[in-house]
């Protein structure tokens, strides 16, 4: 973590100055936040499911998870208003900047025929959501051990105003997005 920080601090900083010419230092886009969320609709008729997934993502975050819960009721998915039917993370400072670095450098280069982050999956306001399909890139998950394969939803917020901004200081801390 410390590394990543003192990086942003000495290089990214300034190379985000020099592109988009900002007056102050406090201008500079950061890392807010990285939310981690597993929504599984299988949850409804399996509720172990549910546990193993929240214990799993427990061990990617380092941090224990929250239930998220339906809420809505919809009659076609047998589903009523409060059941669980997810988990989600919320990681900052010292986590978020772990989790970045194990993002970036080893679990991203395990995902199979990866050419890199699609650059267009900004929201508008630098925030960039990522979808992956298997949990299993991650080292702490143990193939053995999992009943089912997940996916998980990740999204870095950051202070970023613009996509182009958002874009430029994920690429300098080193996302791999493909041009």
């Amino acid at each position: 973590m410390l590394q990543l920080k003192l990086f942003y601090e000495k290089n990214v900083v300034t190379g985000l100055i020099e592109r988009f010419k900002y007056k102050s230092i406090m201008q500079v886009p950061k890392l807010s936040k990285i939310v981690l969320n597993v929504g599984l609709g299988e949850a409804i008729h399996n509720i172990k499911l549910l546990d193993s997934s929240a214990q799993e993502l427990k061990l990617i975050a380092g941090q224990r998870p929250v239930l998220t819960r339906a809420k809505k009721s919809i009659a076609a998915f047998k589903l009523r208003q409060g059941m669980p039917i997810g988990c989600m993370v919320t990681l900052r400072h010292k986590k978020m900047y772990d989790f970045y670095c194990k993002l970036v450098n080893i679990a991203l280069p395990r995902v199979r025929d990866f050419r890199g982050l699609s650059g267009k999956a900004f929201d508008g306001k630098g925030n960039y959501t990522l979808g992956i399909k298997e949990h299993i890139i991650f080292p702490e998950i143990e193939y053995d051990k999992i009943d089912k394969i997940k996916g998980l939803n990740i999204t870095i917020v950051t202070t970023a105003q613009t996509d182009e901004e958002g874009k430029e200081l994920l690429k300098l801390l080193g996302m791999p997005f493909r041009d």
